[in-house]
């Protein structure tokens, strides 16, 4: 399901936003999304994700030459577990210094909009067709293309990897 940019507020009756059962909870960021970046490089943050990536977000290189954008929570909380381990464990610093070295801290203006740097847009080669996917706790940043061309190649073995991902459960 793709939804535009002006989709619709999170309620607030929500039990996530509101305290309820699920307060403590990191945001949960789901959907499909496409705006656009603008000729300054800026792009407006879906309305659904404002409320639940807060004031202060992080953006940072993602793997399959994706971005991610993270409460700065999330960030944080990655950041931390890596670097429990990063001493001792090669691939760990080396996954920290490319993560950390490319993450910028971001704040939404007024109408939304948050800028996507240059060295990000870069490195997952976003123009102004871009796809804002939720992810759980965290939104991904992707060309437009390269994510139809993943979604399509991953959406064959969607069911078969299902028993390797998932723990059994019934639905």
């Amino acid at each position: 399901m793709v939804h535009d940019i002006g989709a619709e507020p999170v309620s607030d009756d929500d039990p996530a936003q509101s305290g309820g059962m699920m307060a403590g909870l990191p945001p949960l960021l789901l959907g499909t999304y496409t705006p656009k970046i603008d000729a300054k490089g800026r792009m407006a943050l879906p309305a659904k994700f404002r409320s639940q990536l807060g004031s202060g977000m992080v953006m940072a290189r993602g793997q399959e030459r994706c971005v991610y954008l993270l409460p700065q929570s999330e960030f944080r909380r990655i950041a931390v577990q890596i670097q429990r381990t990063s001493m001792g464990n090669k691939a760990a610093r080396d996954y920290l210094r490319v993560f950390l070295s490319g993450a910028v801290d971001q704040e939404p203006d007024k109408q939304g909009r948050v800028l996507v740097p240059q060295m990000l847009r870069d490195y997952a080669n976003l123009g102004s067709d871009i796809v804002v996917i939720g992810v759980g706790t965290r939104a991904e940043i992707w060309n437009r293309q390269a994510w139809e061309d993943y979604l399509a190649d991953k959406e064959q073995g969607y069911s078969d990897i299902a028993d390797d991902v998932l723990p059994a459960m019934e639905f």
